[in-house]
């Protein structure tokens, strides 16, 4: 599926808008729960997402981030 030049140009200010909300999400989490347990960053992390406006991410992503901050990444990093 090849996409045309004009429709990329038009579609990555919405994206990067969108990654942004997510980077900041996580940033905030990251901030304020390091080192807590999962379910606490999990659900600290859904309601930043939320607060973003960046509510439908990826469950696994949310979940590895989540892992990740609350100190079981095993080394992983996003």
């Amino acid at each position: 599926m090849d996409t045309h030049p004009s429709e990329y140009e038009k579609v990555m200010p919405l994206v990067e808008a969108r990654l942004a909300k997510i980077e900041r999400a996580v940033e905030r989490t990251r901030a304020s729960h390091p080192g807590q347990p999962f379910a606490v960053v999990h659900q600290a992390l859904v309601v930043a997402l939320q607060g973003e406006g960046a509510p439908r991410v990826v469950p696994q992503v949310v979940e590895e981030l989540a892992r990740q901050i609350s100190g079981g990444s095993d080394g992983v990093s996003v």
